[in-house]
């Protein structure tokens, strides 16, 4: 089922993995210049705005049609990404002409998971979740010149605490990206990610109490939750990546593991299988 939601899908356009406000931390640090663009260290920035499908929370196998929105760059030599409700930063400064890439720099993200709006109503009984406001830190590196020379590989770790009380826990996500120029004005990143989340994010988020309609049921404690995989491929129209329109599309497959796909939550009421996909036009300056 779709439904029509004024919320934000955050797409991450050029990082390693999306994330979406309605599910789990974003994965990737801010992901250096647009495609074809020769790194020289100068201030940047892009903004963007799409359409596209995400599950009504995690777990769920009803869909939303969402509006969505990208905003990062490079100010005075700190990346950057807003990808909805999250903030990354890298505060390392890239020399130019590297092929080494370093990250490092907080994190902040509010989760929205479960807040309102539940569809089905097996899952709505069980109550809203507070909204989580999460903070962290990721670090990375990446390798410019790995299978051929354009291509760039990157490996970064985020981690993320509640700090507002909504599950009390954390979320580490490792993620793994190969990203290149596919021509003069295109480019695509492959990318694949996992998150552990603590026992607190598995009982608030997973748990199911007595005395409702799904079956009761309680997670064991700490897990490894997900595994996906992403695709992103941008398309300039303008011919100089750094000034001017794009197009962007990206689509996302994440499957729920363990005792998180096992939760009466997503095994009764809803889906281990988690597609998300998103697609606009972005401008550069």
């Amino acid at each position: 089922m779709f439904l029509i939601r004024a919320a934000l899908l955050p797409a991450a356009l050029l990082g390693a993995t999306p994330a979406f406000a309605q599910e789990g931390p974003p994965a990737g640090p801010p992901s250096g210049p647009p495609a074809g663009m020769r790194d020289d260290g100068s201030d940047r920035v892009t903004v963007g705005f799409g359409m596209g499908i995400a599950p009504d929370y995690e777990g769920s196998d009803d869909y939303e049609l969402q509006p969505g929105g990208i905003f990062q760059g490079r100010v005075s030599g700190v990346e950057f990404q807003m990808r909805g409700l999250n903030l990354y930063t890298d505060f390392v400064p890239d020399k130019p002409g590297s092929k080494t890439r370093l990250v490092l720099g907080p994190v902040v993200q509010l989760r929205l998971d479960r807040s309102n709006g539940i569809e089905d109503p097996r899952v709505a009984q069980l109550g809203e979740r507070k909204t989580a406001v999460e903070v962290g830190l990721t670090a990375g590196i990446g390798k410019r010149g790995v299978l051929i020379p354009p291509a760039s590989l990157n490996f970064d770790v985020t981690f993320l605490h509640d700090m507002a009380g909504a599950h009390k826990s954390y979320i580490v996500t490792p993620a793994l990206s190969l990203s290149s120029p596919v021509s003069q004005r295109s480019f695509a990143r492959l990318g694949i990610s996992a998150d552990y989340v603590g026992k607190g994010y598995a009982r608030t988020y997973f748990d199911v109490a007595p005395g409702n309609t799904l079956a009761p049921y309680a997670t064991t404690g700490a897990g490894w939750k997900s595994l996906g995989g992403s695709l992103l491929y941008t398309h300039d129209l303008g011919g100089n990546p750094r000034k001017g329109l794009g197009l962007f599309g990206l689509a996302n497959y994440k499957r729920l593991l363990g005792q998180f796909a096992d939760s009466p939550i997503v095994r009764d009421a809803g889906s281990a299988s988690q597609v998300f996909a998103v697609a606009g036009l972005s401008y550069s300056f």
